[in-house]
């Protein structure tokens, strides 16, 4: 899976969760409205992250190279095969 590295302002949370504050991206950067779903796995700490327009971005933090990430959402297909 592609993904692309990225600045992260962060906070501590409770029980030591790290809590996004904003990223940057390309040099825009996204101040974060809301956090949702979290999870970990293989690759690191996911979590996804509202922003203001509604628009929701999936970050990953790895610890091993205390990098963040951001992933690319699937393509989705304009129109059913068949």
């Amino acid at each position: 899976m592609f993904k692309e590295a990225i600045t992260v302002t962060t906070r501590s949370g409770q029980y030591d969760k790290v809590i996004p504050l904003s990223f940057t991206y390309r040099g825009n950067i996204f101040q974060v409205e809301a956090t949702g779903r979290r999870w970990s796995d293989e690759e690191g700490d996911h979590v996804l992250v509202m922003v203001p327009g509604g628009r929701v971005y999936h970050l990953l933090f790895n610890a091993e190279s205390n990098t963040w990430f951001l992933v690319p959402r699937p393509s989705t297909p304009t129109r059913l095969p068949g």
